[in-house]
């Protein structure tokens, strides 16, 4: 019996320490595996808030400008027209222009001044929508390039810089281009008239101003 005795423990102890070991192995493994997982999510939700922020993203990176083109001129002045396109969540704004024919540039609207359509410096510059457009024509807003260095001929191409109210710029290159029907004439007395008036008829007056916040040095 005590042989018995001897020998039946000894043969069991063994084993139980191996379940026991077993146990806390896999006790181990799971807690282990516990914190490995909250880490990971931890990870990933990091990851994705900083990824939602965009930081650096400029304005400059959701414009694009369909078609600018720049009217012939001789001497004195010309302006510049196309599509502004804004792919963004929030509205851009085109504080200045600055381009390669000449050393003063404005930005331009056309209004009614007591009967008479007037252009004048645009106040504020130019807002495209978000996810909208923003078109720059004869009779409405455009790109006033004013003291050309030399005549602006068909072909040419004028390079534009716009400045954007976020600091980041925008450049594009404009076709020179004669002018067809419903067009502007640009003088230098100022005033302007489409195509298809006389001088004396149906004359625009220029306004531009020196200290205008819509004005490119």
């Amino acid at each position: 019996m005590s042989s018995v005795r001897s020998v039946t423990p000894a043969s069991r102890m063994p084993a139980a320490r191996s379940v026991l070991a077993g146990a806390g192995a896999a006790l181990l493994a799971l807690s282990l595996a516990g914190c490995g997982a909250g880490s990971a999510s931890t990870s990933s939700s990091s990851v994705t808030t900083i990824g939602t922020a965009e930081p650096g993203s400029t304005a400059a990176e959701s414009l694009s400008f369909t078609d600018p083109w720049v009217k012939t001129a001789a001497s004195d002045m010309t302006a510049a027209f196309g599509v502004l396109h804004n792919a963004g969540s929030a509205p851009i704004t085109v504080v200045s222009a600055k381009t390669s024919a000449s050393q003063r540039t404005e930005l331009h609207e056309v209004v009614m001044d007591g009967g008479q359509m007037k252009m004048q410096p645009k106040n504020g510059g130019f807002v495209i929508p978000a996810g909208g457009s923003l078109e720059l024509k004869p009779g409405g807003y455009h790109i006033m390039i004013m003291d050309l260095a030399k005549p602006v001929v068909a072909g040419q191409e004028v390079t534009l810089r716009l400045t954007l109210s976020d600091g980041s710029t925008f450049d594009a290159s404009a076709l020179a281009k004669d002018t067809t029907a419903g067009e502007e004439h640009y003088h230098s007395d100022g005033a302007v008239h489409t195509h298809e008036s006389s001088p004396m008829s149906s004359p625009m007056s220029m306004a531009p101003s020196a200290s205008s916040s819509a004005t490119g040095q």
